[in-house]
């Protein structure tokens, strides 16, 4: 029996866009699903060779709704690059994403718009912006340098699930492979809004994961000289089983740039310094996730 092929449907076909996402779009969107958000500045440095070419993917990428984008405002208007997120599209093909930067536990956002208007409002953008703009440089310094790489990277959110049993909440988790090492870190980001004794109250958790874990260091990323100093006198002589280090907000943070509690007159490139990757390194020696 003859059957004619139906005409063509004028209709969009909604399996479309996913043929236009390339592996490079895949890296961007498992990277903004872990890590909420970041700039167009900070996606050039991490996936594209000009700051045009990544413009114009990432407005495509967004009149596709794959990306949801905004920008901040302030008393003078609008200032900064624009701020993407995971639009419909990237969230439906990494839906078990970090939802709520604003606390742990929440219910899911019912929609990728919602998700999106929970991190324009939470208040913590600068914090997370700052966050991601350390690992971001990482991976800037590995694409320029072929023998390392940031070889993994963990979210707030992400860590302290991980470590749920110690306890810490640290800014984010890492791992920078060069040199032959692989030195796992936690990063507590630092602005000079806490008081230092809130923030020395927060190694007892690193101290807790140390019987059980790894012993990483632990980095505090300061804004100042002057902040740097106020902490390492607060933490001079005080024995902790994982090293503390200090360093201020610059961008080469895997360059000679930390200075230890025990050594403060001394300055080392992240991997040179001191870690342990606990009991697990035994039956899984160095293997961790890329990002």
């Amino acid at each position: 029996m003859y059957s004619r092929v139906p005409s063509a449907s004028s209709t969009p076909d909604p399996l479309a866009v996913f043929g236009r996402i390339v592996p490079r779009d895949h890296d961007l969107l498992t990277l903004l699903a872990e890590h909420y958000l970041l700039s167009t500045e900070q996606i050039t440095a991490a996936l594209f060779r000009s700051r045009r070419t990544a413009q114009r993917r990432l407005t495509i990428l967004h009149r596709l709704d794959v990306l949801h984008r905004f920008g901040r405002s302030g008393a003078h208007g609008r200032y900064g690059s624009l701020l993407y997120t995971l639009g419909r599209i990237g969230l439906h093909l990494y839906p078990s994403s970090y939802h709520d930067p604003g606390g742990v536990g929440g219910k899911a956002p019912r929609s990728s718009l919602e998700r999106a208007k929970r991190i324009a409002a939470s208040g913590q953008v600068n914090h997370l912006l700052g966050v991601n703009q350390f690992f971001i440089d990482l991976i800037a310094t590995a694409r320029r340098d072929g023998d390392a790489r940031l070889s993994r990277w963990w979210s707030e959110q992400h860590a302290t699930a991980v470590y749920a049993q110690a306890g810490i909440r640290p800014d984010g988790h890492g791992v920078w492979t060069t040199a032959g090492t692989s030195t796992g870190f936690f990063l507590e980001h630092d602005n000079d809004t806490e008081n230092l004794a809130r923030v020395v109250a927060k190694l007892r958790g690193y101290e807790r994961l140390t019987t059980f874990g790894p012993r990483y260091p632990v980095l505090f990323w300061v804004p100042s000289r002057r902040r740097e100093a106020s902490l390492l006198g607060v933490l001079a002589g005080l024995h902790t089983a994982s090293p503390i280090a200090t360093a201020v907000h610059g961008p080469d943070p895997a360059g000679k740039v930390w200075a230890l509690v025990s050594d403060p007159t001394h300055r080392r490139h992240l991997h040179e310094l001191p870690y342990d990757h606990g009991p697990t390194a035994v039956t899984n020696p160095q293997r961790f996730d890329e990002f």
